[in-house]
């Protein structure tokens, strides 16, 4: 991941004119969210950041609409493909490598929980679910699990996708707006993405060190 990251600045900083940035970039930005939709190691939050730094920099008014666009169209397909390939899975006695790869992507505790909400909540956990860093697929397990139809999947995960877009896109225009270099940025934009991919992950750590420390306290009263 640190390598795909570095390679994005190091693109970044020599940038070609806009119009071939336009011309390569939304369909470049297009494969690449749907790619990590669908396999999630694509770190698709940096590279919509990234996308926003650099529209943020040009002249059209109209680029940073277009990211966003771009962006959660893409995500929303991918993860469209993604729930019918584990539908597939699921109503198939053998199973398919997509919806095994799907549990194994999600831990068992974090998938009871997903279903737990999802019982509750209904559809508003599906669209906080991409938001919330490594939540989308133990909420889109917990759906297939509940045989939730395709067509209603779509319907909220549309509202998921432009969630996550414009959180990301504006990540990268406060980027942007820090600095006057794309490339700096760039920097800007994913380490900020990386901070907040980091810190949810960080705080189940520091709240589950008692609950780990408990039982060995409780052996010697």
């Amino acid at each position: 991941m640190t390598d795909g990251l570095s390679r994005i600045v190091a693109v970044v900083r020599e940038l070609p004119p806009e119009s071939t940035q336009q011309a390569v970039g939304y369909p470049s930005l297009f494969l690449l969210v749907a790619l990590g939709a669908l396999v999630p190691i694509v770190p698709t939050g940096a590279i919509v950041s990234s996308a926003a730094v650099v529209a943020f920099h040009q002249s059209s008014p109209l680029a940073l609409l277009f990211v966003f666009l771009v962006s959660a169209f893409a995500a929303c397909l991918g993860d469209a493909a993604l729930y019918w390939l584990g539908r597939r899975g699921v109503r198939s006695r053998n199973g398919s490598r997509w919806l095994a790869a799907l549990r194994r992507r999600a831990a068992p505790e974090r998938l009871a929980h997903a279903q737990e909400r999802l019982d509750t909540h209904k559809v508003s956990v599906l669209v906080l679910s991409r938001l919330v860093p490594a939540g989308r697929i133990p909420v889109m397990l917990a759906c297939l699990l509940s045989e939730m139809p395709l067509r209603r999947f779509v319907r909220a995960d549309i509202a998921a996708c432009l969630a996550w877009a414009a959180t990301y896109q504006l990540i990268g225009i406060l980027g942007g707006s820090l600095f006057p270099e794309p490339w700096q940025g760039v920097v800007a934009a994913v380490a900020l993405t990386v901070l907040v991919s980091a810190v949810p992950s960080l705080w189940r750590r520091v709240r589950g060190t008692p609950r780990e420390a408990a039982p060995s306290g409780s052996e010697h009263p």
